[in-house]
């Protein structure tokens, strides 16, 4: 850890090597001060909110608490990438024990940042961790960064969107074009989606001005709509959903919170989990018990089945009783986001 010294202080030959010593995130107590995290979030949406509370109740779970030994500074670059790089300098500048990075353009900034620094990068929900240049082809880090992805289960939210409505055409997506992780999804999903007799359209956005239309644009085209973990169209969902109601077109989402507001159903992972996963990951490096240049991507590998059943009955569609009972969460409301 960084000690911060009073002047005139005199220190003994042994606290004065133990200081020396202490590099930041090696203290298993983290120093007198204790340990000091960044977390840079992309956007302000349920899913990456619910990473950031797992990724503290992580840490927590290992001895890491704020408030105790942790003092966390938390910036959101409300999906604006020049504040997002601007977050990630300053966390550099004020020299933290760690950054967290939450969503994939959060954690491409962070790391660019931290490169030539001894300050370790830990993400959260990037979904494609080799597109996005943090990994290498078996997971293993390019550098002093490793973290969780949030790869979709796109075969299996195509097979549950086929059971649900058999006689749907084509499919539409929105997606972010500078977002590495949504350009990995939609060839995913041009590669599978003909497999389950979707015809796939896609429409391309920059910034959430290019939501509205491109909603309206889209919807006149397809029978349904799925969403990845786009962080620009999810920050935008509310607008897609309610333009997708007027219309009758069922909207699946990616994740339990898209679920909760107005989707459909989804085939999504847990994101407090994943923050979870993340955040013991983090105590590991702090307590300098591993580097994280050494240290694998992780996944969630089982996703859950998410529904909402006032959705279904809003739209008239019946969810298949084998879907009901497998599901983790069966929703009889909307919640406002």
């Amino acid at each position: 850890m960084k000690k911060k010294l009073m002047a005139g202080l005199l220190v003994t030959a042994m606290t004065a090597v133990m200081a020396a010593g202490c590099g930041s995130g090696s203290s298993e107590s983290g120093g007198e001060d204790g340990y000091t995290i960044g977390i840079s979030q992309f956007a302000e949406h349920g899913s990456l909110d619910n990473c950031r509370e797992g990724f503290l109740a992580g840490l927590e779970a290992e001895g890491i608490v704020e408030g105790e030994n942790l003092t966390v500074d938390y910036q959101n670059a409300a999906s604006d990438m020049g504040t997002t790089g601007q977050i990630s300098d300053s966390f550099v500048s004020s020299g933290v024990d760690l950054i967290c990075a939450i969503a994939t353009p959060s954690a491409q900034s962070a790391y660019n940042a931290a490169m030539d620094t001894d300050i370790p990068v830990v993400y959260t929900a990037v979904t494609d961790t080799e597109a996005a240049e943090l990994t290498d082809a078996d997971g293993m880090p390019v550098g002093n960064v490793t973290g969780t992805s949030d790869k979709l289960p796109i075969e299996e939210q195509l097979k549950m969107m086929r059971e649900i409505l058999p006689d749907a055409k084509t499919l539409g997506i929105m997606y972010t074009t500078s977002e590495a992780n949504s350009v990995s999804a939609i060839e995913e999903y041009e590669a599978l989606a003909g497999d389950y007799g979707f015809e796939l359209v896609t429409t391309g956005i920059s910034t959430t001005a290019d939501v509205a239309l491109a909603a309206d644009d889209l919807l006149s085209k397809v029978d349904c709509i799925t969403n990845l973990t786009d962080n620009t169209v999810v920050a935008s969902l509310p607008t897609i959903l309610e333009k997708a109601n007027e219309q009758k077109v069922p909207v699946f989402g990616s994740e339990i919170e898209q679920v909760k507001i107005g989707c459909l159903a989804a085939e999504g992972i847990d994101y407090i989990a994943l923050g979870e996963q993340t955040g013991k990951m983090a105590a590991q490096i702090l307590k300098g018990e591993k580097e994280a240049s050494e240290m694998a991507s992780e996944v969630i590998t089982e996703p859950g089945f998410y529904v909402n059943t006032k959705v279904a009955e809003n739209l008239g569609i019946t969810i298949p009783e084998a879907l009901i009972s497998s599901a983790v969460e069966n929703f009889d409301e909307i919640t406002a986001e």
